[in-house]
């Protein structure tokens, strides 16, 4: 699979809340570390996880802007939209880094700030 198709499967899976494909595309041992949030390992903790953090958003809809492929390492620039239960909706830009073990991600590190996202 291309790189470019994997990270929209990805992000395909993000935006329909679901955990279980969304883990798919992880190690079974892999880690997965949102924002300052402690890192979480295992594909089956990982499930869980993002499981509960779609819990707090009504709809999410993530774009590529820019797309860099080191091998080993991809870096995915992007914009996601959410919105949340109140139906407020809130751009954020956000820097994801995975560190591949072939064609699945091994460490996949999330860097963004929304806390805005979680205020009143």
């Amino acid at each position: 699979m291309k790189r470019r198709e994997l990270i929209e499967k990805i992000a395909a899976s993000i935006d329909a809340k679901d955990g279980k494909a969304f883990s798919e595309f992880i190690t079974e041992d892999g880690i997965f570390r949102y924002a300052n949030s402690e890192p979480v390992k295992g594909r089956e903790n990982i499930k869980n996880y993002v499981n509960e953090f779609f819990k707090f958003v009504k709809s999410g809809k993530h774009k590529i802007i820019r797309l860099w492929d080191h091998g080993d390492t991809i870096i995915w620039e992007g914009e996601v939209l959410y919105t949340r239960h109140d139906d407020k909706s809130m751009n954020f830009y956000f820097v994801n880094i995975f560190n591949m073990e072939g064609d699945m991600i091994r460490e996949y590190l999330i860097h963004i700030d929304n806390n805005a996202l979680f205020a009143e």
